[in-house]
């Protein structure tokens, strides 16, 4: 009976805690969306707000489930946390001005109390949401801001003292509060929160209903079908882990049904996932990041990334197909289909009709009437609003012309309305501890001249040769990214790699955040670390490192690609012209040399599949990355001469075998 009682409470508990969720996820948006009508609150007060509302559904979320866990340990350090946010976030809202313009560089010493709890807790929390790697991360920043001076050679300095660290942190309104978080909040969340509507209005459902459609015209079409739905969606919901988890979920068991081995699939997957973050136009919101730390528009951003994401997609999808054709059974997308729920011809255009108009006022308002991302954000969500709960509506009500379908339609848009508030919300939670917790390390870094000490370690080492600087550069990047999300990943390396490369090498402002941007996502794919590629092979049941090195073969190009940026900036210039569309053509002919090389199953003997293949992949190489354009064409020609002629060859081979067999 006891057992029954304490299961009955655990119930109620958690029913509570489902509807803090929607409550709090509810008052976040309505704060989110007055703030972006009326901008009655400066920025720094906004996001100081913000992440408190945005730290109280994180808390919610992860309560509820460690009350459905059992786990009471959990609960009391989430309801401590929860209990110190608030009381900071209503301290810094109550003496904002006095703490951001009035004292600033002093405090209180009950002040410094609550900074430090408020620091606990935010390491806490920000290993909870992303683990152990950046919980190291955030502790050793800490240690080495305390205790530079310890730190033997160039890395040391003069170290900073406790209080110094909390006002930074903290009490000055910087650090966890500085321009990441005021970024997130002004212009992340919205788009965040189309996302979550997107998802609640079943917008991944149609996408992925579309993408099962293109296997009936291709051998491959059920893997290029993850590949497009994972890209898609990954590109909106800013964390390639995240979503490996998310889309993964049926995208893997999907392939693996239809004959594919669990490695494969798992490869697939996180690929697809991680290209996702660099597709514009949201590019896992990277996009906005980067137009606001370059000072440029965010226009400007996507037109620079459209020739990469094609290049990306191409070399992608032919990969795919190369390593799934072997091994799929002929798959029947009607059976695929006939899994989701019923979808009438007149259903899916009015779906599609429902989605295309928000995109539609967000290309509109961002491209041709150049409004702030905030605004442009703020109307598309709107329109997302207005059309995803008039269209079923409406259509129901011309369709039926029943009162009662039409109400009980009406509250089925609101229940997906609420869910879409809810996801978006969720998803905006951990996304803004990151970024806050990053702000506090960068803040740290910089205080103590990390990015200086980078440049010369970097020139000292390269001996001023920029091949060596952008590997040295590139590896960097992919450690520091460790699987964060995309918007983390690339503002650390933004900020601590990327002036080297512009400073010292000239090398134009977006060819170095494209490169440093690429170089930060690849972590989700590269052992070690490779986060992406980890749940992707958990959810496929396959071997992790088999899974790292299928998704490294089929990516092979994104790896060389970067180094494209440093050598061929046109290609990522903020102006379509002749020059970029010709050079990213040869680029793409020199991808698919490696992808060719790496990846196509040649019908010879060992030894010549190694040198062919070799053969494919290093003038695909060079293709891609040499300086001169007329080396770029003659590799380009030397690769299309070679496929020719093993198209002829094969043809020749298959005629000869036919009559030897006669």
């Amino acid at each position: 009976m006891g057992l029954v009682s304490q299961r009955l409470q655990q119930l109620e508990a958690t029913d509570v805690l489902d509807k803090s969720i929607t409550v709090s996820a509810a008052i976040l948006w309505v704060f989110v969306i007055w703030y972006a009508i009326t901008f009655d609150l400066s920025r720094a007060q906004y996001g100081a707000l913000f992440l408190g509302g945005a730290v109280a559904v994180y808390i919610f979320d992860e309560l509820k489930d460690s009350f459905e866990d059992d786990s009471m340990l959990d609960v009391i350090l989430l309801t401590v946390s929860l209990i110190v946010t608030m009381v900071v976030t209503i301290y810094i809202n109550l003496n904002f001005e006095t703490l951001h313009i009035d004292r600033v560089g002093y405090a209180y010493s009950h002040e410094y109390i609550l900074a430090a709890i408020f620091v606990a807790t935010m390491i806490y929390l920000a290993w909870r949401s992303f683990g152990r790697t950046f919980l190291a991360i955030m502790i050793g920043s800490l240690l080495y801001g305390l205790f530079g001076y310890v730190v033997p050679g160039i890395l040391g300095h003069g170290g900073l003292s406790a209080t110094r660290m909390l006002l930074l942190l903290v009490l000055d309104i910087t650090g966890f509060y500085g321009f990441l978080t005021q970024l997130v909040a002004a212009w992340i969340a919205l788009f965040l929160l189309y996302a979550g509507l997107l998802e609640g209005y079943g917008a991944f459902d149609l996408i992925f209903r579309a993408a099962v459609k293109t296997s009936k015209y291709v051998e491959s079409g059920v893997a290029q079908t993850a590949v497009i739905a994972s890209a898609v969606i990954g590109s909106i919901n800013g964390s390639q882990t995240a979503n490996a988890g998310m889309t993964g979920s049926f995208t893997i068991p999907m392939m693996k049904e239809n004959g594919m081995k669990p490695s494969t699939a798992g490869g697939i997957e996180a690929v697809a996932s991680t290209t996702g973050q660099v597709l514009p136009p949201v590019m896992g919101a990277g996009a906005f990041i980067m137009a606001s730390l370059l000072g440029i528009k965010y226009v400007d951003v996507i037109i620079g990334g459209l020739i990469p994401a094609a290049i990306m997609v191409v070399c992608i999808i032919i990969a795919v197909h190369y390593v799934a054709r072997n091994q799929l059974d002929d798959a029947d997308p009607t059976v695929l289909l006939a899994e989701l729920d019923p979808l009438t011809r007149k259903d899916t255009i009015v779906a599609t009709v429902k989605f295309v108009i928000p995109f539609l006022v967000l290309i509109y308002t961002l491209g041709f009437l150049q409004w702030t991302v905030i605004t442009s954000a703020l109307y598309t969500t709107i329109a997302m609003l207005i059309t995803g709960i008039s269209f079923p509506v409406v259509q129901t009500g011309l369709e039926s012309k029943s009162l009662g379908k039409t109400v009980n339609e009406a509250k089925t848009t609101l229940r997906q309305t609420v869910s879409g508030l809810r996801r978006g919300a969720v998803i905006t939670a951990p996304i803004a501890i990151i970024l806050a917790s990053i702000n506090g390390v960068v803040d740290i870094l910089m205080t103590t001249g990390v990015p200086g000490i980078l440049t010369l370690s970097m020139m000292e080492i390269s001996g001023g040769l920029l091949l060596i600087a952008a590997i040295i550069s590139f590896v960097i990047c992919i450690l520091l990214g460790l699987g964060m999300p995309t918007t983390a990943a690339y503002t650390v390396v933004a900020l601590l790699v990327a002036p080297t490369l512009i400073n010292r090498f000239m090398i134009p402002e977006l060819g170095a955040h494209y490169f440093v941007f690429y170089g930060a996502i690849l972590s989700g794919l590269t052992p070690p670390i490779a986060t992406c590629a980890a749940v992707a092979a958990g959810i496929a049941g396959a071997d992790f490192f088999r899974t790292c090195y299928e998704a490294v073969k089929i990516s092979a190009p994104l790896f060389i690609l970067p180094f494209a940026f440093i050598y061929h900036p046109e290609i990522v210039s903020s102006t379509l012209g002749v020059p970029g569309i010709t050079t990213g053509f040869l680029i793409l002919v020199g991808g698919l040399g490696i992808i060719h090389g790496i990846n196509y199953q040649f019908d010879l003997d060992i030894v010549l599949r190694i040198v062919i293949g070799g053969l494919f992949t290093t003038i695909g190489i060079i293709t891609m990355v040499h300086p001169n354009s007329s080396i770029q064409t003659i590799g380009a020609g030397i690769i299309i001469v070679m496929y020719i002629g093993q198209l002829l060859g094969g043809s020749n081979m298959k005629t000869l075998r036919a009559r030897i067999g006669a």
